[in-house]
Parts: structure tokens; C-alpha cells; sequence
């Protein structure tokens, strides 16, 4: 997408004070405030004051603070095309690379607002989304549930009110048809000036088609949803930052075939669930047959379901796991540290 070059175009896209307070220093060495709109293979689209341009992150930046993901602030050094500084991240929405258990995946950096979607009827799937909410929770955006394609159901209402049996009023839910365009006008009122929103979700939601929506074009490719399953393929490859007629910036993203926690925030997600577990008669229960055991009552009398409660566990049991894994190679880490330092002290032997 091209930018229109305006001198308050990075105002536009979320700079304000608190970012050129933190960026001062940065100024002061030269570099200009950017910031990443697309992250390809050893190169960055960046968006700052002049428009648009490509860059590279400088070695040494990449060596001590890691990768620029979509969404960073960065300092740019305008001599060399070199990023240079990464501002730090008022919030991340991050999971757990695939096959690589200790590496983190940054999916989307300084957001606002965080639209959980998910297609109807297909698509829709209570236990996937509890995994969403806790993503986006620890995450520090405003999660915001949007149903797609309400067009294709007859009763969306029994949709959002299934919703609201694992969000229990903590985020807004809403429904929308981009075919129809019922809902857009409520989406709209997310994306405020300054503002930045990112779209996650499953392949074929229409992350895309709801984009070029509310730009109010055809941006991003989209495939024609198909009649016998009700379902597009995704065409979106790539993490992207678009500017919005409203002033607020809008991030698409892939479809997510897998969502592996990296860190999540189980206690607003499962709210409910912590609340009888408090209520054991034993502070270290295990939920299974302690006498007293507030979890297992609930389940027998039906108040706490059974699927939502094997959620959680799954849950904590798959983050308990990562835990331990990073826990062992840091371990490790230190031990190889040890034993270079070890090495190197060892008193020479004399010829």
C-alpha cells in the first residue's frame, strides 16, 4: 500500500508524546522515528514523516535486542539505511514458534486492540478461542470477539451469546457481514485516530475482505468463498500495516494454522474457573479426588462445564511445559558460561 506523505503522517499511525520522549536520545544520534508497516526476508517496510522506505536492521541491533517485528517504532539511520533502535514495546502479542519450544514468535507489536475472529458457522470454535483470549490478554491489547460472515447463518444471536459463556462480559463481541455490511458501522468505532488494531484468526475468516471493507477498497487479494463448505482460502502471506479512513492503522495478518501459547494470561481468560478453585477446602488441591475439592463439586452439579475445565487444564499443563523447557536450557546456558570462565582462569601450566 502506497502512503500518502503528510507531515503528521506518523501521528496518524500512533506516535505521541510518550514515543518521542523515549525516542529523544535517538534523535539526538541522528536517527529518524519510523515504523515497521511489513517485515519481509532481511528487510523491513518502514513508514515515517517522508513516506515510505526500505531498510535493514543493523547487526548489532539484531545481535543485542533481536528482530524488528510489524508494528515496532524504530530508529532509522537515514546515512546508512540501517535500523538502528527498537523503542520498547508497550504491548506484544506473541506465540511459541512452531517445532522451536524455547523461541518466540513476535505476531504483532504495539496494539491497541485485538479482534479475535472467527467465520461462521465453520470456523467457530469455543476452545480455540479461550486460547486467543489468553494470548491476547497477557498481551496488554483490548481483545474485542468478531464473528464473521453472519450472513451465512440464520440465528447469529445464538452465537454470541455461546461467546459469552468463556468471555463472561470481560471483552465486547460482535458480529459483522462485510458481504452485507451489517456490523461494519460498530467495528468502525475501534479503529479510533492513533489507534492501531490487528486481525487474528484461522485462514478463510475473512481477515482480508474485512480490511478492504472498512479502507473502503480492494487492498488485499481475497478468494471467493465457496459454496459447500462456506469457507475461502486465506491469501494474506504476510503481516501488514494499512492505514484506515479513519486514521487508525489496521494490522492483517496470516491465518494461524496452530497457536502455541508462549505466555498467557489464564486468570482473566478462566476467570470463573479460578474463582471455584478458590474455594477448595485445601489450598494445594489437586481438582481430582481431595475431599472438599470446589472444582469437582461444580462439575458434578454442572456449573462449571466439563469441556471448559479440561480447556484450562490443557492450558496450564501446555505453559507449565514451555516453563520448564526454557527453565532447562537456561540451565544449561549458565553451565557452558561456567565452564568457559573456568577454563579461562585454569592457571597455564609451566614448560
Amino acid at each position: 500500500m502506497t502512503f500518502p506523505v503528510t507531515d503528521s503522517l506518523l501521528h496518524r499511525l500512533g506516535w505521541d508524546d510518550g514515543w518521542e520522549a523515549t525516542f529523544a536520545e535517538h534523535r539526538a544520534a541522528g536517527l529518524l522515528p519510523a515504523r515497521v508497516a511489513v517485515q519481509h526476508r532481511g528487510a523491513y517496510d518502514l513508514i515515517h514523516d517522508e513516506g515510505e522506505q526500505r531498510a535493514s536492521a543493523a547487526n548489532r541491533l539484531v545481535r543485542e535486542e533481536g528482530l524488528p517485528a510489524v508494528g515496532d517504532w524504530i530508529g532509522l539511520d537515514p546515512t546508512t539505511n540501517l535500523i538502528e533502535a527498537l523503542l520498547p514495546r508497550r504491548t506484544s502479542i506473541s506465540r511459541k514458534e512452531v517445532w522451536q519450544a524455547t523461541r518466540e514468535q513476535i505476531l504483532a507489536a504495539n496494539v491497541d486492540v485485538a479482534f479475535l475472529v472467527q467465520a461462521l458457522p465453520l470456523d467457530f470454535n469455543l476452545r480455540r478461542l479461550e486460547r486467543y483470549l489468553a494470548m491476547a490478554w497477557e498481551s496488554g491489547a483490548q481483545p474485542v470477539v468478531l464473528l464473521t460472515k453472519t450472513d451465512l447463518v440464520d440465528d447469529v444471536q445464538r452465537y454470541l451469546d455461546e461467546v459469552e459463556t468463556v468471555t463472561l462480559g470481560s471483552c465486547p463481541v460482535h458480529g459483522v457481514s462485510a458481504r452485507t455490511g451489517n456490523g461494519l458501522d460498530e467495528l468502525r468505532t475501534w479503529l479510533e485516530p492513533n489507534k492501531t488494531a490487528v486481525l487474528l484468526g484461522s485462514s478463510g475468516v475473512g481477515k482480508s475482505t474485512i480490511v478492504n471493507a472498512l479502507v473502503g477498497e480492494e487492498l488485499l487479494a481475497t478468494q471467493e468463498v465457496r459454496v459447500d463448505d462456506q469457507m475461502g482460502r486465506h491469501t494474506t502471506t504476510r503481516r501488514e500495516l494499512i492505514l484506515v479512513q479513519s486514521g487508525g492503522v489496521v494490522l492483517d495478518t496470516p491465518g494461524i494454522r496452530e497457536l502455541q501459547l508462549w505466555d498467557a494470561d489464564l486468570e482473566q481468560t478462566f476467570g470463573d474457573v479460578e474463582e471455584i478453585a478458590r474455594r477448595c477446602r485445601f489450598s494445594d488441591c489437586n481438582h481430582d479426588r481431595e475431599p472438599g475439592c470446589a472444582i469437582q463439586e461444580a462439575l458434578a452439579d454442572g456449573s462449571l462445564a466439563s469441556d471448559r475445565w479440561q480447556s484450562y487444564v490443557k492450558l496450564q499443563r501446555e505453559l507449565e511445559a514451555i516453563e520448564a523447557r526454557r527453565n532447562h536450557l537456561l540451565r544449561q546456558e549458565r553451565v557452558r558460561e561456567y565452564k568457559i570462565r573456568a577454563r579461562a582462569n585454569r592457571p597455564k601450566k609451566k614448560r
